[in-house]
Formats: structure tokens, C-alpha cells, sequence
């Protein structure tokens, strides 16, 4: 089997062009293997593992609930409130457990001034956990 061109001079060239079907025949190899070891790869073991019951628990910081109404006024856990009380009432819910979350549900007609002066106020208490109330049920 040569792998060169007859001319009459006797000199055999290389050739230009480039056998694939070497390369063919090792990526059917390849094909073929892969074919047949991919199933085994998926195979799993079945383990009968122990069932645990238990609930969780979840132990949720305290928190206070301070509502505001469209007029001003304020509620602290539905008990009316003093804005002049506040800086006290958060400082000392600070002092008793630092992980006190402050919720704030405002009116939708409370002015933002309201809101921002209870925020203001809290963070200078010492209070991280500032977050809102909404409903949004009512449209």
C-alpha cells in the first residue's frame, strides 16, 4: 500500500491530503463506550436510612408591633403611645434583649415624616431590626 502519486520519475511526494478514517474509527471506539459505561454511572445504592421526627424550633426574637395612624398618633403592641416615650421604651427593650425587631405598620395616609422620625428614633435606641407591616389584601 503506497501513500504517494506514480509519476514517471520515480520520486514518490507526500501527500497533501489528510486520512480520517482513523479518526473516524477511534471516535466510534469512543461512541461505542460510552454508550455502554454511561448506565452504569447512574447506578445507585439503596440504603434503608433511619427516620427522625422532630419539630423545629424556632425561637423567634421578641418583637414590638408599633402602629401609625394617618393623624400621628402612635400604638406600641396596640396600647396607645407617647412619641416623648419612645427613646425610653426602645432603649429599655434594647437593654433586655438586643434582638428586638421593631415592625412598624403605618397608615397609607400617614405622612413619611412620622414613620422616619419612629425609625430615627429607634436606631439611636440601639434597634438593627426595623421592618414594615403591609396588607396586601386591601387595594
Amino acid at each position: 500500500m503506497g501513500f504517494g502519486s506514480m509519476q514517471g520519475s520515480g520520486r514518490q511526494t507526500p501527500m497533501a491530503e489528510i486520512n480520517v478514517v482513523p479518526l473516524v474509527d477511534v471516535m466510534l471506539v469512543l461512541l461505542i463506550i460510552f454508550i455502554i459505561t454511561a448506565p452504569l454511572l447512574t447506578h445507585s445504592v439503596k440504603i434503608d436510612l433511619p427516620k427522625a421526627e422532630s419539630t423545629a424550633n424556632i425561637t423567634r426574637p421578641e418583637h414590638i408591633e408599633l402602629a401609625i395612624r394617618a393623624d400621628g398618633s402612635l400604638f406600641w403592641n396596640g396600647e396607645p403611645a407617647e412619641l416623648q416615650q419612645l427613646d425610653s421604651r426602645f432603649a429599655a427593650k434594647v437593654a433586655q434583649a438586643p434582638e428586638t425587631e421593631l415592625h412598624i405598620r403605618a397608615d397609607k395616609l400617614a405622612h413619611y415624616e412620622h414613620v422616619a422620625r419612629i425609625m430615627s428614633i429607634a436606631a439611636k435606641a440601639g434597634m438593627t431590626r426595623i421592618g414594615f407591616i403591609t396588607d396586601p389584601s386591601v387595594q
